[in-house]
C-alpha cells in the first residue's frame, strides 16, 4: 500500500459529487445521488452511443463489458437507467477497486461483477455471444495500453459481441488523430461499421482530446446517431461513411502488438493555436 495515496484520491465537490484522481489526473467522476448525471464529455458520449445503438433500448437489460473500472462511473449509469443489468467489470489496480467500493458504494441489488484482470486478459475468458456491449475505456499511466488497439483484441471483443452488438472505445490523441486513423482502421478488419463521436474542437483537429469509436458487425443507426448527436448537451459532432473514409485513408491496420495512445501534454499544449 506504500504510495497509494499519492497514486490514488478521491476530490469531493459542493454539489456531492466525487472526482477519482490517478496518477495526478482527474479519472472519473461519480455522483452518488444521481448516477444519470454525466460530467466527463466523453463519458456522455458513451451514455449517449448505448442509448442509440444498444440492440434493446431503456430499459431493457443490457448484457455489458467494461475493459477499465474507475469509479464505477458508467456501470453506475447503466444500473440506474436499465436496472438488473448484468455487468462485468475488467479492472486489474485492487487497491484502486478496493477504494471506490468502500468510499462510493455501489447501489443495492446491482449485478455489477468486478474481476481484477487486464481487459486483454479477461475479454479473452469471456463466451463468444456473451455481452451486447463491450466498452473499452482503460488508461495505465496516461495512456491506452498498446494491446487495447491490438487486431488480436479487437478481434475477441467481435468474438464476444452478441448479433447486432455493439463495441466502444474511448481514445485520446493529438490534433492529427493519427493514432486514432490506426486503430479505426484496425477495428475496421472485424466490425465494419463505424462511427466518430467527440466535441467539435476534437473533430476538427484543434485539441488534443477523447474520441469514442462506435463499432459494429451490422450497420449503425446512422439517422439516430445524427439526431442524438445534434441534441447532445455539449457541442458535438458526428464522423461516419465518406468523412470518416477520409480520416482513415492511408492508416494502416496495428498488428497484434498495437500501440500505446500519445500522452497528454501539459495544459498549455492541449489546444492548437
Amino acid at each position: 500500500m506504500t504510495g497509494l495515496a499519492e497514486r490514488i484520491s478521491l476530490e469531493r465537490d459542493e454539489r456531492g459529487g466525487v472526482t477519482v484522481h490517478l496518477d495526478g489526473a482527474p479519472q472519473s467522476h461519480v455522483q452518488l445521488d444521481d448516477p444519470t448525471l454525466l460530467v466527463f464529455e466523453y463519458v456522455q458520449h458513451l451514455a449517449l452511443a448505448i442509448d442509440t445503438c444498444a440492440a434493446t433500448p431503456a430499459p431493457a437489460r443490457l448484457g455489458v463489458t467494461h475493459v477499465g473500472g474507475g469509479g464505477l462511473t458508467l456501470p453506475r449509469w447503466v444500473e440506474a437507467t436499465r436496472p438488473g443489468s448484468p455487468q462485468i467489470v475488467l479492472e486489474p489496480d485492487v487497491h484502486l477497486t478496493e477504494l471506490v467500493r468502500r468510499e462510493l458504494p455501489l447501489p443495492r441489488r446491482h449485478r455489477i461483477r468486478v474481476r481484477p484482470q487486464d481487459g486483454l486478459t479477461g475479454v479473452r475468458a469471456l463466451g463468444s455471444g456473451s455481452a451486447d456491449v463491450v466498452v473499452t475505456d482503460a488508461y495505465a499511466h496516461g495512456q491506452i495500453p498498446a494491446e487495447l488497439s491490438s487486431a488480436a483484441y479487437v478481434r475477441d471483443v467481435a468474438r464476444v459481441l452478441t448479433t447486432g452488438g455493439t463495441a466502444l472505445w474511448n481514445l485520446a490523441d493529438e490534433p492529427g488523430m493519427r493514432y486514432t486513423a490506426r486503430v479505426l482502421s484496425t477495428i475496421r478488419t472485424a466490425l465494419p461499421h463505424v462511427a466518430l463521436i467527440a466535441t467539435h474542437e476534437v473533430l476538427k483537429r484543434r485539441r488534443f482530446g477523447n474520441t469514442v469509436v462506435v463499432a459494429s458487425a451490422r450497420p449503425l443507426p446512422e439517422d439516430e446517431l445524427r439526431r442524438e448527436v445534434a441534441r447532445a448537451n455539449l457541442p458535438t459532432g458526428l464522423r461516419l461513411g465518406r468523412d470518416l473514409d477520409r480520416l482513415v485513408a492511408g492508416a494502416p491496420p496495428l498488428g497484434d502488438a498495437g500501440m500505446p495512445s500519445p500522452p497528454a501534454p501539459d495544459a498549455r499544449g492541449w489546444r492548437v493555436v
